[in-house]
């Protein structure tokens, strides 16, 4: 048997060649989102609002009931924040419950529940404790039975999809102690040995990792005889031999989440646990993530609502000058804005969650932007709340009832929430991920002329079918119904907002098309750029999903007229933050930023740094991730 694979040596090339190879790059079905990019307002792909079907309805609203009566008298989400763990109670509860079957179909004894109730499940569990939210999601979202389920044999699912939903928890194991969102470098391997692999190598940040029973792991095989190799995706059983849970990390907020660093050595795995072939094992991670992502968003709109319950109760009672706080013009525009956002961010999710569950649809970007949106606007929202509670939103809960006052852990929510813009896909990388999947229709025609390394008889080939697809695109991105003042009537007041993303998206689509004339081959480092492109699109998807909504529930008689009042309150917000970011696509300060930037990594400016102290601890950035056998304590624990 060979040594394992020492740490890759990549270049930037190599690393973006890696992360491309992984890309689902086929289209085979429409995309709003998509379509958004390229200056193509399709809102017969969301208009009418898709539906549940009634059975799917009455399953998922079941559930909901049992699960809110659970979240009510058996999740103590002050315990849970005290202790920094979920009892095994609770997740003994869960289990009963069947709420780690909630995406597993009825047949392997889940309860089969769609898209769009699993997320309202998600964001549910979520308020009460986002502790147990998370434990839920990392099991169902992204560990092992998501790509059981999109890639497994029959033989896996049979063996595997009973256990986790009803009694197995599941982790899913990619990054590594320097190993983030540059997965070229990851380094744990899977060595072939007769009918199994033996793996080795150590994983970070294993959300669940330390209860978990199934794990789903990403390894590096090495190319032989046989063997294509590349990095792989294994189920592993939590309690091999070889494997120790050395530690388990502590946070800022989560602080009842079971994560933690695994170490493999020597593991032995068979070969019928390898999920797809080999070296699929990035592809596979990423298709998980397309769907998967979205409950991440779906929390982040729960959040939301418990903001907004707060902050209606707070400001009505709270007086100050003479009159309620929220009557007061500074207050209330907090208060709109998170009325109005919270309205949006639920609007963006179950639109993405029902087209998820229709499968008409490619949502791979509208997942992408509604984990991003999600994340960034529930961390404002939950800072705006605190600043409406003042000096009590910055108190923890326990110090507030200690001095008899109502427990609000709006703290806890800020700390809470703050991991949502670095989990599953930082802002910065889902930016440079959209983006590249908003450009893909360019790339895919003009992609050889802008490639340095493309021969010229490619770059002729290139250019021909350039000149072709411009011919066609270009022209309609001059005008359309967005400049007809009767375009969109049926929406009544909200018209005039979807004619401005209908027009917008025209402009965004001509501003990517002038960025990449402009700098060609060096478009990939204007990242600054490339996000504000990225955030026009989310806020023109926000729009479009808070109207499309809005005028559903009028059609419903569903509060309509409030649904129509937070949607043009919504949409009056994002123009201006729009109009914002079209000002600062051209007018910035990303080359005097660069240049600081560099100045600051060359030291030019450690005398700024005078007249203070360090309180870190000496100690490596980095810890050592060397391969063999563990050396502490193995802190993995069973769920009785």
């Amino acid at each position: 048997m060979s040594a394992p694979t020492q740490r890759p040596k990549v270049t930037a090339h190599e690393a973006r060649q890696t992360a491309e190879a992984a890309r689902e790059r086929d289209w085979h079905k429409p995309s709003f989102a998509k379509e958004l990019f390229l200056g193509r307002f399709r809102l017969d792909l969301v208009h009418p609002h898709p539906l549940p079907a009634d059975e799917d309805v009455r399953r998922g609203e079941a559930f909901l009931a049992a699960l809110r009566e659970f979240c009510e008298t058996r999740i103590d989400g002050a315990r849970i924040e005290r202790e920094a763990r979920v009892p095994d109670e609770t997740i003994t509860g869960l289990k009963e419950l069947g709420a780690l079957g909630m995406k597993i179909d009825r047949k392997y004894g889940g309860l089969g529940l769609t898209q769009l109730y699993y997320n309202r499940a998600l964001a549910l569990v979520g308020s009460a404790s986002p502790a147990v939210g998370a434990l839920l999601s990392a099991h169902q979202s992204i560990g092992v039975p998501q790509p059981l389920k999109l890639f497994g044999t029959q033989e896996q699912k049979d063996a595997f999809l009973p256990r986790l939903a009803r009694t197995d928890i599941s982790a899913f194991l990619l990054t590594e102690p320097d190993v983030g969102s540059d997965p070229a470098r990851l380094a744990t391997s899977a060595v072939p040995d007769g009918d199994s692999y033996v793996l080795d190598g150590v994983k970070l940040w294993t959300t669940n990792g330390v209860i978990a029973d199934l794990l789903v792991v990403m390894a590096r095989v090495p190319a032989s005889d046989g063997h294509p190799g590349g990095i792989t995706a294994f189920v592993v059983e939590a309690d091999s031999p070889g494997i120790t849970v050395e530690h388990r990390n502590a946070f800022m907020g989560l602080r009842g989440l079971e994560n933690g660093v695994t170490r493999f050595h020597g593991v032995r795995v068979p070969a019928a646990n390898r999920i797809g072939p080999e070296g699929a094992g990035l592809k596979i991670a990423l298709t998980t993530l397309n769907t998967g992502r979205l409950s991440l968003p779906a929390a982040c709109a729960g959040a939301g609502k418990w903001c907004l319950r707060i902050a209606r109760e707070w400001a009505g009672v709270r007086e100050q000058w003479g009159g309620p706080v929220g009557r007061h013009e500074a207050v209330g525009t907090k208060i709109s804005f998170i009325a109005a956002t919270t309205f949006a961010l639920e609007a963006v999710v179950d639109l993405a969650s029902q087209m998820a569950d229709e499968d008409r649809n490619d949502i791979r970007i509208e997942a992408a932007l509604a984990k991003l949106y999600g994340s960034e606007m529930a961390w404002l929202i939950a800072d705006e709340l605190v600043q409406i509670r003042g000096g009590r939103g910055y108190e923890t809960a326990d110090s507030l009832a200690a001095r008899g006052e109502r427990a609000v852990p709006a703290e806890q929510l800020l700390r809470d929430l703050r991991i949502n813009r670095i989990f599953e896909g930082s802002t910065e990388i889902m930016h440079l991920l959209i983006a590249r999947e908003a450009v893909d229709a360019h790339l895919s025609v003009a992609g050889d002329l802008i490639d340095p390394g493309a021969s010229l008889a490619d770059k002729a080939k290139a250019g021909a079918r350039a000149g072709g697809f411009y011919a066609r695109w270009l022209p309609g991105l001059v005008t359309g119904p967005g400049q007809l003042p009767g375009s969109y009537a049926e929406f009544g007041a909200l018209a005039g907002h979807l004619r401005y993303v209908e027009r917008t998206s025209r402009k965004l689509a001509r501003s990517t098309f002038y960025a990449m004339s402009r700098w060609q081959g060096r478009m990939e480092l204007k990242q600054a750029f490339l996000g504000r492109i990225v955030d026009i699109g989310a806020e023109l998807f926000a729009m479009s999903a808070a109207c499309v909504r809005a005028e559903h529930l009028r059609d419903t008689g569903d509060h309509g007229a409030e649904a129509h009042q937070l949607a043009d309150a919504f949409c009056r917000q994002a123009r201006l933050r729009t109009e914002e970011l079209f000002g600062r696509l051209w007018s910035n300060t990303d080359d005097v930023d660069r240049r600081v930037a560099d100045g600051v990594l060359a030291g030019r400016y450690t005398w700024l740094e005078q007249g203070i102290v360090d309180p870190s601890d000496e100690g490596p950035w980095i810890a050592d991730a060397t391969p063999g056998p563990a050396t502490g304590e193995d802190v993995h624990r069973r769920v009785p």
